[in-house]
């Protein structure tokens, strides 16, 4: 999955190059969904894995400057069309994967959450 993870991370900054926007729309789902990275946020809650993060890093970085160059190349209209798919694409792929926690009415807040909310 590491690897997978790390070929995504190119193909972010691709799109990030490409779309001008939408890095953080495909970013969270691979954290999370393939690297295995908490869903939470990171401000003292979990140890952050920062070598992880800057070849991650990295690689969006290769791919956004090869996106910037061949940005050139593509039509604004078809830009536009490329990112509604990308973000139509993640909206279901996020839907798909919390497809249990959608239909389960059972399902409460999480603690953290709900005590934020009695604050």
């Amino acid at each position: 999955m590491l690897v997978l993870g790390l070929s995504l991370a190119a193909l972010v900054g691709l799109a990030l190059g490409l779309l001008g926007g939408g890095g953080s729309i495909l970013t969270v789902p691979i954290f999370v969904y393939v690297l295995g990275l908490p869903a939470a946020g990171y401000l003292g809650q979990v140890r952050v894995p920062w070598g992880l993060l800057g070849e991650f890093t990295a690689l969006a970085a290769a791919g956004i400057l090869l996106g910037t160059t061949l940005v050139r190349f593509v039509s604004q209209a078809a830009l536009k069309r490329a990112f509604s798919l990308v973000l139509v694409l993640m909206g279901a792929f996020i839907l798909f994967k919390n497809r249990g926690v959608l239909l389960d009415s059972t399902a409460h807040a999480a603690p953290a959450a709900a005590a934020a909310v009695q604050r």
